[in-house]
C-alpha cells in the first residue's frame, strides 16, 4: 500500500510540475498599443499610404507633362492623382474612425483618447469634443495623447497644432500633474497654474517611448 501511495504522490508531483511549465506568465497589455497594431487598422493605413504615394507620383507626372506642353496628358494625370487622393482620404477616415471608436469604448464623458490619430484627425475629434463638452456645461476636457511621439518630425506638427486650436477657442491647456500623457483643457478660460502650448509640446516630446500622439 505504501508503495502504491508513493507512486500516486510521485505522479501527482510530476503532473504539477508539467502543468506549471505550461502556464505562461500574464503580461499587461496596453489596449492602445493593441489597437494601433491591429491588422485591420494597420492595413487601412498601409493602403492609404500607397494611395498617397500614387497620388504624389501622378501629380508630379502631370506637372512634367504640362511643362513639356502636353496639356491633355497633364489633365488626365491630374485627375488620376485626385482619384488617388480621394481613396487615400477615405482609407484614412476609416482608420481614424475605427481606432477612435475602439480607444474610446470605455471613455468617460469629457475624456478623449487620441492615440493612433494623425494631427489633423486628432484636432478634428478634439474640436468636436470641446463643442460637446461646452453643450454639457463641462468645465474641462481631458485629452489622452500619450507620453511621447513616434518620430522627431511629429514634434514640429503637434506644437503649432495645439497652439492654434487653443487660440481659436480662446482656451488654456495644461499637463495633468498626475499623468504626463494627458492634457487638461480648461473650458472656462485662463488658470494661473496652466502652462503654455510651447511647454506642453516640449514635455510631450521629451520621451519617445510612448504611443503615437496625434
Amino acid at each position: 500500500m505504501n508503495h502504491i501511495r508513493q507512486n500516486i504522490l510521485s505522479n501527482i508531483l510530476t503532473l504539477r510540475v508539467l502543468l506549471h511549465s505550461l502556464i505562461l506568465p500574464v503580461q499587461s497589455v496596453d489596449p492602445n498599443q493593441t489597437n494601433q497594431h491591429d491588422p485591420h487598422y494597420m492595413d487601412l493605413r498601409r493602403r492609404a499610404n500607397e494611395e498617397g504615394d500614387a497620388m504624389a507620383k501622378s501629380f508630379q507626372e502631370s506637372h512634367e507633362a504640362y511643362a513639356r506642353g502636353d496639356g491633355a496628358a497633364a489633365k488626365e494625370l491630374s485627375n488620376k492623382g485626385k482619384e488617388h487622393q480621394r481613396k487615400m482620404e477615405q482609407l484614412n477616415k476609416q482608420a481614424s474612425d475605427w481606432i477612435f471608436a475602439e480607444n474610446n469604448k470605455d471613455s468617460k464623458p469629457g475624456e478623449l483618447d487620441l492615440h493612433g490619430l494623425y494631427v489633423k484627425e486628432a484636432l478634428a475629434y478634439t474640436e468636436s469634443g470641446i463643442e460637446e463638452a461646452k453643450r454639457r456645461g463641462d468645465s474641462e476636457i481631458y485629452l489622452i495623447v500619450g507620453k511621447g511621439l513616434h518620430s522627431q518630425g511629429g514634434v514640429a506638427k503637434i506644437k503649432p497644432a495645439i497652439s492654434e486650436l487653443m487660440q481659436k477657442h480662446q482656451l488654456v491647456a495644461e499637463m495633468d500633474p498626475h499623468n504626463a500623457g494627458v492634457l487638461i483643457v480648461q473650458l472656462g478660460g485662463h488658470r494661473d497654474r496652466a502652462v503654455s502650448s510651447d511647454e506642453i509640446a516640449r514635455r510631450l516630446a521629451r520621451d519617445d517611448n510612448g504611443c503615437i500622439v496625434m
